[in-house]
């Protein structure tokens, strides 16, 4: 069976959660590049593919995918359903705390994390003004939410109990980006959520992915999507 295709640009953080399922299944894929700036995503063709001419598209066979969490759900249950807290060793509570976890990602820490990067990394590298009112807020905001996840990983190794799940990994796409900004130190008031952290970017599939993305996000090679 051919391998699954991924659409988009490598540097996006909802890529990136897409890509890092894909290498913890250890499954075959190939990622089709393409341009932001070159306004790809708004082509027919690619329209045809997303309606809302957004990227990561996933098509696997007859079947095309769009929203990287609902292409990342469906990657793990074809491979490791286990991740999502489902098949033999998994629990109804286990595959609710997923869930759960995953929402607070989406819900909670992306949209606390997005203006702290777009500030401080893609401001920096267009030449837009930083609006620091805005980062200082978010740095709060985070530093509420990190206090809530350090209770939580008191209690338990990863988010969804004493096991690896997607409930950790979707956290990567964000906080990839978030660690190279000069706010990464926060984490360091958090013993548990450090611990955390440094356990997942430990994982292969984590290594991985991270040596795709260059330091500079492209900008200074003239490679920026």
């Amino acid at each position: 069976m051919a391998p699954m295709k991924v659409y988009g640009w490598v540097l996006s953080p909802w890529m990136l959660r897409v890509l890092v399922c894909l290498e913890e299944v250890g499954a075959e894929y190939e990622v089709v590049p393409m341009s932001r700036s070159g306004g790809d995503h708004r082509r027919p063709e690619h329209l045809a593919r997303n309606p809302f001419g957004e990227i990561p598209v996933l098509e696997d066979g007859d079947l095309t995918l769009y929203q990287s969490r609902a292409i990342a759900r469906y990657i793990l249950r074809k491979y490791k359903p286990e991740l999502l807290g489902l098949g033999e060793d998994g629990t109804l509570e286990e595959a609710a705390m997923v869930d759960v976890w995953v929402d607070v990602e989406a819900h909670q820490i992306e949209n606390t994390l997005m203006p702290i990067l777009l500030n401080c990394i893609v401001n920096k590298f267009i030449g837009r003004d930083r609006d620091q009112a805005a980062v200082d807020e978010s740095v709060q905001k985070l530093e509420k939410l990190l206090a809530v996840y350090e209770t939580r990983l008191s209690g338990s190794k990863y988010l969804a109990g004493d096991r690896i799940s997607f409930a950790d990994l979707s956290h990567f796409s964000c906080m990839r980006h978030f660690i190279v900004t000069e706010y990464a130190g926060v984490i360091d008031a958090y013993p548990h959520v450090k611990a955390w952290w440094e356990a997942l970017l430990a994982r292969p599939s984590v290594k991985k992915v991270m040596a795709g993305i260059p330091p500079d996000f492209g900008f200074g090679s003239g490679n920026a999507p």
